[in-house]
This record gives structure tokens, sequence and C-alpha cells, in this order.
């Protein structure tokens, strides 16, 4: 997962309450904290389960 960083979208496997599944990457560090492109919810995970939840890298 070399090419992750900040403004990237990915696509996650489980979908969010809103029923979309695309986020964007806004903090990438030790802790990933993306953002919902339907809702706009803000959502930060530790980097490892962020990892094991991701799907695809869109843009």
């Amino acid at each position: 997962m070399k090419d992750l960083r900040i403004g990237k979208i990915v696509v996650m496997k489980k979908p969010h309450a809103c029923g979309n599944n695309e986020w964007t990457i806004v903090r990438y560090g030790a802790d990933v904290k993306i953002k919902c492109n339907s809702c706009g919810r803000l959502v930060m995970m530790e980097r490892p389960e962020f990892h094991k939840r991701i799907k695809k890298i869109l843009d």
C-alpha cells in the first residue's frame, strides 16, 4: 500500500451507515482519518485496521 496519501479516494469492504463505501483520506500517519464522500462523516482508525478494511484505491 505504497500509494496511499492524503486526498486519495478508497473503497472500504463494508459500506457506511449512509450506504456509501467511498472515502477520502484526510490524515495518514500512525492513525488514519477518512471522510465519507456521501455524508461527510469523519472516522479515525489505526493504520493496521485501516489496511485490513480497505478494498481498493480509486484515485
